[in-house]
This record gives C-alpha cells, structure tokens and sequence, in this order.
C-alpha cells in the first residue's frame, strides 16, 4: 500500500508515521472508553504517541508514566491530563487513590522495562484491560494468579500498526503532536552511530532522525 503524505508535513515529521502508527494501534487495542482512567508506561516516542492517540478517545482520566520529567512535560502537550514519576511517587498508589482504591481501567505498557509489567498488573483494575507493546530485552515472570483468580484481566498484545497509517498522517497533518520537541536530534547520514548511540543511552534524545 502506499500512502500521499501531504507537501505540509515535513520530511523529518514524516518519519514519525511509522512509529505513531504502531501507538495508534495499541490504542484502539485497549478499547478505551470515555469512564475510562487509562495509563500509559513510558513517554518515549511510542508512548508519546500512545498519548496522543488516546487522547482522541477522550477518556476521563489520560495518565503518562515516565521516568524522566522532561518527557513527562511533553507528554502533556500531547494531552496527558496527569503526568506522573515513578521514581519519585508510588505510582500505584496514587492511582489507586484517583480512583477510590480501584485503579486504572486500561493499562499500555511502552518502557521494555520488566518492572513496568508488574507495576501494570497492580495498578489496573479487576476487569481491566493490559495492553503490552514493547519488546523485552529479556523473559519476564509475574503472578499470573493477578491476571486470572484475582482480577479477571484481558490481557492484550500490540504489534506494528495495521491500517494506522492514514490516521497518523492525518495526525501530523493537524498538527496534534508537538514533533519539534519529539525529533529532538536531526542528524547526517554518516553520522548513523551517533545517532544510534543516543538513542541507547536515552538521556537526551527522544527521536532521532537521520538525514540523507
């Protein structure tokens, strides 16, 4: 299949389809509804997307989850309404509390973090729905008792982005997310290893592009 992207989104911005696709399809995954309170573990560029994309679902609550405060900050100009850092607040916790003890109704889990799984099967309420997106760099082992005896989950995989590609670029088109700080490094093609270098190390890169 092949898509038109319009002459208004920039090449460097037309780079984040394919990604954005693949946030958009966990999304409708999760089937969220507007009672919903949804969490989203990781504000990287899949997990930014994520929010933007359930964003357009307008559930009750939209909560981002990250690590880092300044890619929590640009979770909320994706529309977070809540932005929340595990490593200074018990994130299940305070979900719980925003919720009269229930926790969330959707959970999408986006870091590839291990502790991110569990912290997921917690936080999200009995009958609730865990999307898992990301690829692990390792097995994970959790209590299955929380997904069956105790809590009756739907648990969900994500993969890649079928049919997505048109609602992302209708995304980008309109301008719903704030790509000018989600490419944050534009980089030469000769400069591949630097460029793949920062986004191993995460620190200060969210999406990098190359240049050709």
């Amino acid at each position: 299949l092949n898509y038109k992207v319009p002459a208004a989104i920039a090449d460097t911005h037309a780079a984040f389809i394919e990604p954005l696709g693949c946030s958009i399809h966990a999304v409708q995954r999760a089937q969220i509804e507007l009672d919903h309170v949804v969490a989203i573990a990781g504000a990287g560029p899949l997990g930014l997307g994520m929010v933007a994309a359930a964003r357009r679902k307008n559930p009750r609550l939209l909560i981002s989850l990250d690590l880092s405060d300044k890619r929590l900050q640009i979770a909320k100009q994706c529309g977070a309404d809540l932005v929340i850092n595990p490593d200074t607040t018990d994130v299940i916790k305070e979900v719980r509390g925003l919720t009269d003890g229930y926790g969330c109704d959707v959970y999408i889990e986006a870091t590839g973090h291990p502790a991110a799984v569990e912290q997921g099967l917690h936080m999200v309420c009995k009958l609730g729905t865990f999307v898992e997106f990301s690829v692990m760099r390792e097995p994970v082992t959790v209590d299955w008792t929380i997904i069956g005896d105790s809590k009756e989950l739907d648990v969900r995989g994500a993969h890649l982005s079928p049919h997505c590609y048109p609602i992302a670029i209708d995304m980008l088109d309109k301008g719903l997310l704030p790509m000018s700080q989600i490419i944050t490094h534009q980089l030469p093609l000769e400069q591949f290893q630097q460029g793949i270098d920062l986004v191993a190390s995460g620190a200060e890169s969210i999406k990098v592009v190359l240049v050709p």
